[in-house]
């Protein structure tokens, strides 16, 4: 450790340890933002854009809907959450046994251990029974800790990507076309 580190306190390096993990995570996931989503050349319609509203798993559902919302995580610097979520389901999806053990460390070591770089906000008793859960590679040894992160996205996150600007103005956008596609039917008749 260089001089000038080793002169801060503990809480100083271990921020600047998030803040170094937080920004290589923008760095590797730099293409992660609205217009990556655009699926082919349809953006959502508004009707789905609405459905996102109805609950979280609507919005989980649709893939335009879980990039606008990956997206807004992303520039909120909490992305680990979805990306965690969706490594649990990969691995409980897992076929072959014997890949469990090996994808369940690179699970632990990205997410849950004590250097993880994309560290996700869990109690220490449920990382604890994660922990004791690996000793025995089951699909099942990530659920009392993506359940958490499941509740924090759809109690916390959720609530704040339907008042973001990011979803008010696909709202807008999606409105716009619906009101240009029914006007052109109109417009067709008069002539």
């Amino acid at each position: 450790m260089c001089k000038g580190l080793a002169s801060l306190s503990t809480g100083c390096l271990e921020r600047a340890k998030e803040l170094k993990a937080r920004l290589g995570s923008i760095l590797q996931k730099s293409t992660w933002n609205l217009s990556c989503c655009k699926i082919g050349q349809n953006k959502p319609t508004l009707e789905e854009c609405l459905r996102w509203k109805e609950s979280f798993e609507q919005l989980l559902s649709s893939k335009y809907g879980l990039c606008a919302y990956t997206a807004f995580l992303v520039s909120e610097f909490s992305e680990e959450n979805i990306l965690f979520y969706f490594a649990c389901e990969d691995y409980r999806n897992t076929k072959s046994t014997t890949k469990l053990p090996a994808k369940a460390q690179k699970i632990y070591d990205e997410f849950i251990g004590s250097d993880a770089p994309r560290e996700i906000n869990i109690d220490h008793e449920t990382r604890d029974i994660t922990r004791a859960n690996m000793l025995v590679s089951s699909p099942s040894c990530f659920e009392p800790a993506q359940h958490k992160i499941y509740m924090l996205m759809a109690k916390d996150c959720y609530p704040r990507f339907l008042r973001s600007p990011t979803y008010r103005d696909l709202v807008c956008q999606a409105t716009s076309s619906a009101s240009k596609a029914n006007k052109q039917p109109q417009q067709e008749k008069k002539v």
